[in-house]
């Protein structure tokens, strides 16, 4: 079977099996009579969405912006850490305790502070999403940079290349698919740290959406934000599952 047959058939088996769900979840709800304040069906939930579309896609857009602004930058702060992590000894003592630390903060307990200090724009959420996204790209940044096999290690010192360059032509793309992995992470955590800066201080976003109306006891709006939110995360993890197969095309990726 080609390869874009099976993840064809692996998305086809996966929206079907989403379909089933949503139609035992309509059926039970039925059945039970179940308050719609408590759960409402999926047919009013897609009401919701289907009646507001514009204005639910406005407030996508903004936690969108707000999740790749915070993804970009932790991948770009993470590598480049990751790069000094690895090449020097001192560094490594020095700030990988730090970052261990600063990793273990529960980003909802300093939330607060970004808006102190940033505003309520769409800074602090930014700041939050790169704080909890960082240190996975770090992680595997980290691993992927050291597990170059040791022939190729050999191979570099024979040829007596400059550390500088070895590390660039060689090492580096050695660890591209850790590092991608780091990244497939990471997106699903800028998303939740841009919802935890909606949840602090926001007035855009699906996030500001699903407090306002959890004030006012709209059960099918809140529902329908997360029913965007889940669209949102499978939508960028797609795009960063394809772009791994662009960029390591000599690996077998299910």
């Amino acid at each position: 079977m080609k390869p874009w047959m099976a993840r064809a058939r692996q998305w086809l088996l996966g929206a079907m099996s989403i379909v089933a769900f949503l139609v035992v979840w309509e059926v039970l709800v039925r059945v039970l009579h179940v308050r719609p304040v408590t759960l409402p069906p999926p047919t009013a939930i897609l009401g919701e969405l289907a009646g507001e579309w514009r204005w639910y896609l406005d407030h996508t857009c903004y936690t969108l912006l707000t999740t790749l602004g915070g993804f970009l930058l932790s991948v770009v702060v993470g590598v480049a850490l990751a790069m000094l992590l690895v090449g020097s000894r001192w560094f490594e003592h020095a700030v990988y305790p730090l970052i261990v630390a600063l990793n273990s903060v529960p980003k909802v307990a300093i939330a607060p502070l970004f808006v102190i200090w940033l505003g309520t724009g769409s800074e602090p959420k930014i700041a939050i999403a790169f704080l909890i996204a960082v240190f996975a790209v770090i992680v595997d940044a980290v691993h992927g940079l050291r597990s170059v096999p040791q022939d190729v290690l050999d191979l570099g010192t024979v040829l007596k290349g400059s550390t500088l360059d070895f590390f660039f032509k060689v090492r580096l793309p050695c660890a591209l698919p850790s590092i991608l992995t780091g990244m497939k992470v990471a997106i699903s955590l800028s998303l939740v740290g841009a919802i935890v800066g909606e949840f602090v201080a926001s007035q855009r976003g699906l996030g500001y959406v699903i407090l306002s109306a959890q004030g006012t006891f709209d059960t099918a709006r809140v529902f329908a934000a997360v029913f965007m939110l889940a669209l949102l995360g499978i939508g960028l993890y797609g795009a960063l599952a394809w772009a791994e197969r662009r960029a390591t095309p000599w690996r077998r990726i299910d």
